[in-house]
């Protein structure tokens, strides 16, 4: 088959599609990706044609305004004022990217040997295929898309009725829809398509039947047992491996053979509204808590305040080569750091930002591989060391951690993905 791969956000919303194109190259097929302009150096080694698109909200990554709206939940007049500027902003920057969109859509349907399309759950993909005349697979990234009775969305700030549980997944879609101003008129006006009753719907086909969708996350995130409909395939974390010709800076692996394994210390690409006070309070923990360090400055979340031979600013190496040879990993709670940090075997500590973070933060805890999560808009530097301390200390959490990695590893997400692709009809 030619598969069309839709995607858009951090590098950590596009890098399981790029992980995703791997597998289906491998399985022979023909790959095209669609993904925002600043990951495209990720993808192309790794897919037959892509696609840049216009960042979008990636755009508005060093915003602090913005920043602080989300960190503190829109909570407060000033988070509504600053919430309503976000969400404008946000439509603008989406705007481009839905233009890009059709214009990709009009020469793929020009084309017409796109067999497939494949795409990020909040991305318009199921349109795009509509007007390919093709079938649609959207993937779920985090678990606060499809609605469950087992438990209430995770994006929610607080938790509903059980009998409300279903019900709550409306918030996200009217989250989404409300940054990015929905796409019903963006079908029509700009690909053409008839207005349909299932057309906000992307886990239903145009005719109203399931789509086939998948989970890119492990079910061991899950509280078990977890119910869905049999369309909803979850197979695991889609993880891209270290390029096998990577090797770690000098300095690095110099500060690794010297001592006892460090910690990781990283926010993704979660900048923060003050990066250095965040870097202060990191610097702090790590001296309290009396640990080596690794710090990842590289997306400027963390803005270190000087120099310690104890601590080693990164700029970045692969987590399925780092995140082994660390005694803990401290992070924000996105889906693919928790899953590299599980498929490691390694404890954890969840300083949650926003959106599914705070929901990893619990889950880790609950399933005993993490203390209570620290959200950044708490967080201090005695806090902070006292969580480190507990999760390279305990042991409990040491075990545990090795046996959910075995697990996690074994599950092969992408491997699972690819085989229903090939059967979706």
């Amino acid at each position: 088959m030619k598969i069309l791969l839709i995607t858009h956000g951090s590098h950590g919303d596009v890098r399981p599609f790029v992980a995703l194109a791997m597998g289906l190259r491998e399985a022979g097929h023909e790959v095209v990706l669609a993904g925002p302009v600043s990951s495209v150096s990720v993808a192309r080694p790794h897919c037959d044609h892509v696609h840049p698109l216009d960042d979008g909200t990636n755009n508005l990554v060093h915003d602090r305004n913005a920043w602080e709206a989300v960190e503190t939940n829109f909570r407060g007049l000033r988070g509504k004022k600053l919430g309503l500027a976000f969400l404008r902003q946000n439509r603008a920057a989406m705007a481009k990217v839905f233009e890009d969109l059709a214009v990709l859509t009009g020469d793929l349907a020009t084309a017409g040997d796109i067999d497939l399309v494949v795409h990020q759950v909040n991305v318009p993909g199921q349109a795009i295929a509509e007007k390919l005349g093709v079938p649609a697979v959207p993937v779920c990234l985090q678990p606060f898309w499809v609605p469950t009775a087992t438990f209430a969305d995770p994006i929610l700030p607080f938790r509903p009725p059980r009998f409300l549980n279903r019900a709550s997944y409306l918030s996200t879609k009217l989250f989404v829809r409300g940054f990015t101003g929905g796409t019903a008129n963006w079908r029509t006006e700009r690909l053409g398509l008839p207005r349909r009753r299932f057309a906000q719907d992307v886990f239903r086909r145009p005719d109203g039947s399931s789509a086939p969708t998948l989970q890119a996350f492990s079910r061991y995130v899950l509280p078990s047992p977890v119910r869905y409909p049999d369309s909803v395939h979850t197979t695991g974390f889609f993880f891209l491996p270290a390029a096998s010709d990577w090797t770690p800076p000098r300095p690095l692996a110099e500060f690794l053979a010297v001592g006892e394994p460090p910690v990781y210390l990283g926010f993704g690409s979660m900048v923060g509204s003050d990066p250095a006070r965040t870097g202060r309070i990191v610097a702090e923990a790590v001296r309290l808590a009396k640990v080596r360090a690794v710090v990842a400055v590289g997306r400027g979340g963390i803005r270190p305040g000087g120099s310690d031979e104890r601590v080693f600013h990164l700029e970045h190496a692969p987590h399925d080569w780092l995140f082994p040879r660390m005694a803990a990993v401290v992070h924000h709670g996105g889906a693919g750091t928790a899953g590299a940090a599980l498929a490691a075997g390694r404890p954890q500590v969840v300083c949650p930002f926003m959106f599914d973070q705070p929901y990893f933060g619990r889950r880790l805890h609950e399933i005993g591989v993490a203390p209570p999560p620290r959200p950044l808009r708490h967080l201090t530097s005695r806090g902070l060391a006292t969580a480190i301390h507990e999760a390279v200390h305990n042991r409990a959490f040491t075990a545990r951690a090795r046996e959910l990695g075995h697990w996690v590893r074994a599950e092969d997400g992408v491997r699972e993905a690819v085989k229903v692709l090939e059967s979706v009809t």
